[in-house]
Formats: C-alpha cells, sequence, structure tokens
C-alpha cells in the first residue's frame, strides 16, 4: 500500500542511543534533559527566540487562547484540521469564519475586518500545507482593532517568510510535531511567542500553574513533552536537509508529470521558502475527485481528502456559508508524499491521475 504519508524513522542504533541517556538518568518526563537539549536545538534550527516543547500540537492552539484571556469570538478559517476550530469552542470562545483565497487557501485577509464585532477578541489564522498567511495584511487589521493574532502553523516547520521564521509572526505560533509531519517526535507540537512576559504566561500554562515546585502562578494544563518524545526529536532533526530535499524531489516530479490544464496545484505566497510538507491537488469538481482517489484505490494507492469538510459544515457549529472554503474542500485531494517513495510509483500515481482526466 502507498499511503499519503509515512513516518520518517532515523536509524533505531541512533535513536536509542538517545533514548539511553534518559535512562541513565532514571528521568522521563517533567522537563528532563533531552526536552531542554531539544529546544535549545530548535530555537537555532529555526532562528526563534523561545520555544515551548509540548506532547501534541493542540495543547498549544488552547493554551495561548487561554494565556491571551481570550473571550467571545474568534475569527478563524474554515479550511483547516478541526483542531483549530474545536480549540476554540474547547475554551469556550465563539469561531466566526471568513472564507479562503482561492489560491493560497489561507484566510482571506481582505474580508476580516467586515466581520468584527465589539465581541471579536483575536484572529486564529492556518498557515495552509505550510503557505504563509496574508501576515502584513492580518498586523495591521490586529492593530487596528486591538486583536489578538495566534497562527496554527501546525505544516509551518522550517518555513520563512521574508527572510524570517514564519513562527516569529503573530503574538503566538504553534505547531505540531505529529508522526505525519515533516519534522517529529512521534507526538508533540510547540509554542512559539516573541513577547517574554506573554511567554511566561504560556510556559506556566502549559506545566500546571507552577512556579517552582511548590508554588503556583495561575491556572495550567499538563502540556509537558516527555523525554521519549524529544529522544525521537532529536534522532529526526539531523536528518531535516535529507528529507526535504527528497520531498521536493517528489513535489518536482509531479509538478513536471500532472496534467495542469484540467488540475490545479497550490499557489504558494511570494516571499515564501516553502518546506515541502504536503502535495495537494485541486481537481475541477468533486465528481471527478471521487473518480480518480477510487482508481488510485484500487490500485492499493492510499490519497487522503484533506481538508475535508469545510469546518463551517460540522455540525456543532454550523456557520454560515463559504462557498470557496466549500469548493474547495470538495475538490481538493493530497497525494502520497514521504521520504523513500519510489520513482516507479510515483509514474504509476501520476499515470492513473491522468488517463482518468481523459
Amino acid at each position: 500500500m502507498i499511503n499519503v504519508t509515512k513516518t520518517f524513522l532515523p536509524p533505531q542504533d541512533e535513536f536509542n542511543a538517545i533514548l539511553k541517556r534518559a535512562w541513565d538518568k532514571n528521568w522521563i518526563t517533567n522537563r528532563g534533559h533531552l526536552v531542554l537539549e531539544l529546544e535549545k536545538q530548535l530555537k537555532a534550527y529555526l532562528s526563534v527566540p523561545n520555544i515551548i516543547a509540548t506532547t501534541n500540537g493542540t495543547l498549544p492552539l488552547q493554551i495561548a487562547i487561554k494565556a491571551l484571556t481570550l473571550k467571545g469570538e474568534i475569527i478563524t478559517t474554515p479550511f483547516s484540521y478541526v483542531a483549530t476550530m474545536s480549540s476554540i469552542v474547547w475554551e469556550g470562545c465563539t469561531p466566526v469564519f471568513v472564507d479562503i483565497h482561492p489560491d493560497y487557501l489561507t484566510i482571506d485577509a481582505s474580508k476580516i475586518e467586515s466581520t468584527i464585532t465589539s465581541e471579536t477578541s483575536a484572529i486564529l489564522a492556518t498557515h495552509v500545507f505550510g503557505n504563509p498567511c496574508n501576515v502584513e495584511t492580518i498586523e495591521h487589521i490586529a492593530n487596528k482593532h486591538g486583536l489578538k493574532v495566534i497562527y496554527d502553523a501546525a505544516h509551518s516547520f522550517g518555513v520563512t517568510y521574508k527572510g524570517q521564521s514564519i513562527f516569529n509572526y503573530g503574538d503566538v505560533s504553534t505547531c505540531s510535531f505529529h508522526a505525519t509531519k515533516l519534522f517529529h517526535s512521534g507526538e508533540g507540537g510547540a509554542l512559539f511567542c516573541n513577547n517574554q512576559d506573554l511567554q511566561n504566561a504560556l510556559f506556566y500554562h502549559h506545566n500546571f500553574g507552577h512556579d517552582g515546585p511548590e508554588h503556583f502562578q495561575g491556572l495550567g494544563i499538563n502540556a509537558k513533552m516527555s523525554e521519549l518524545q524529544a529522544a525521537m526529536g532529536l534522532a529526526v532533526l539531523p536528518y531535516m536537509n535529507d528529507i526535504v530535499y527528497a520531498r521536493k524531489k517528489i513535489i518536482d516530479y509531479y509538478n513536471s508529470n500532472l496534467d495542469f490544464s484540467i488540475l490545479k496545484r497550490l499557489k504558494i505566497r511570494e516571499a515564501t521558502d516553502w518546506n515541502n510538507s504536503y502535495y495537494p491537488l485541486i481537481f475541477e469538481s468533486e465528481e471527478q475527485l471521487l473518480r480518480v482517489k477510487t482508481l488510485l484505490e484500487k490500485n492499493n494507492i492510499a490519497p487522503r481528502r484533506y481538508f475535508y469538510p469545510s469546518l463551517n459544515t460540522i455540525d456543532y457549529i454550523k456557520g454560515k456559508s463559504m462557498p470557496i472554503s466549500e469548493h474547495i474542500s470538495k475538490c481538493i485531494m493530497c497525494l502520497p508524499l514521504y521520504v523513500g517513495l519510489k520513482q516507479n510509483e510515483l509514474k504509476r500515481i501520476v499515470t492513473i491521475i491522468n488517463e482518468s482526466l481523459c
């Protein structure tokens, strides 16, 4: 089976050697040496001033909402993974959807301002497939109306925009280190913030509110990364250049051989150094997509409808109609993309797709 993704696993002896350090210290969680080392290495690799490693990529969104004391309405995108929206609802706020740009697939910043009300407290936008939002316009709107900005940057590891890490934008950025992601720690994630006071609040929120072993600075939750997760991250990180290069070669093959007289691909925002994290393909219709998907699956190839459905259509929200997001979500599908995908497998994928379009 050719799956849409495959977890990159570093050499097991290298992972075991790192893991042994935790065993030798008998220190498995509560921000041990491996977590601290991973944070240090990630700060250097990503060129960011601060990072808090977490146990997954969803809790950072919830912690960001809590630390910013957001209430009422949060403007967000309908085209993202469900965690973007569910985190807003989970924290007792109301998601207000703004439709997406048809090419970049990120929130359409030109439509944000018209949705702001007296109840609006923040904008939570997703860098979709690692493609940056229009961060300048969003920042301008946020400053004008006194709003906070959170970026769901789950897909954005290693992305730079105008020469700096995409994680440096907004009040808070979050990332996922899930096993399916470009960089991973099995499960995991991170919080990024440039404001030191807010960074301190994020930190105590992620550790039960602790301010030392016997004191509490405030309300908190357990979002700490374990030493076991950090060991995987430390084993994967040295291979990032190889991972990105291998994925770029696959993307170049798709770009050179798929029939783009009918199909459409993601447009990467100008001034972006993209990370080759996903390969979304946009079909002319849902019927066309389903026909291709069925043929691929009959040939033991498993693409993924990602993101589907449009979040404004989920039952517990039922937001207003978002025509572009609803159309894109029905017509978009991610193709297999991972280290180790063979040339003959790529050729088979492309041939099936192109022939099904005739």
